[in-house]
């Protein structure tokens, strides 16, 4: 059994920077993939990024190039850099942690464990 545990949301303005946390506890959390997604006000939630459990990583390209994911095993802990943070970053932002070693570097897999969320709002 794997939690999950999301922070760092809030309120800032567009331009600025946030780092969501995600904080995994359980057995062979290291070996997970972790992925993030968002779900803003009446849309579906979609894929933001990715990072496999061997270190690759991949983005929705509404945020490439803004966004990163980097882990810290030591803490067992996912962060979202987010950086330019712009009013469609707006939603709710969830960790996944997927037990499958292969499967793609995209929206297309199936996950075992979800966090709660963690709110994100961006004023213009």
């Amino acid at each position: 059994q794997v939690q999950l545990a999301e922070s760092g949301g809030g309120l800032v303005q567009a331009g600025a920077s946030l780092r969501l946390s995600c904080v995994g506890s359980g057995r062979a959390f290291s070996t997970y993939t972790m992925s993030w997604f968002r779900q803003a006000p009446g849309k579906e939630r979609e894929f933001v990024g990715i990072r496999s459990w061997t270190g690759i990583t991949a983005y929705a390209d509404s945020v490439k190039g803004r966004f990163t994911i980097s882990r810290d095993l030591t803490k067992n802990t996912v962060y979202l850099q987010m950086n330019s943070l712009k009013s469609e970053d707006t939603g709710v932002y969830y960790c996944a942690a997927d037990s499958a070693r292969g499967g793609p570097l995209g929206p297309g897999r199936s996950y075992d464990y979800w966090g709660q969320g963690t709110q994100v709002t961006i004023s213009s």
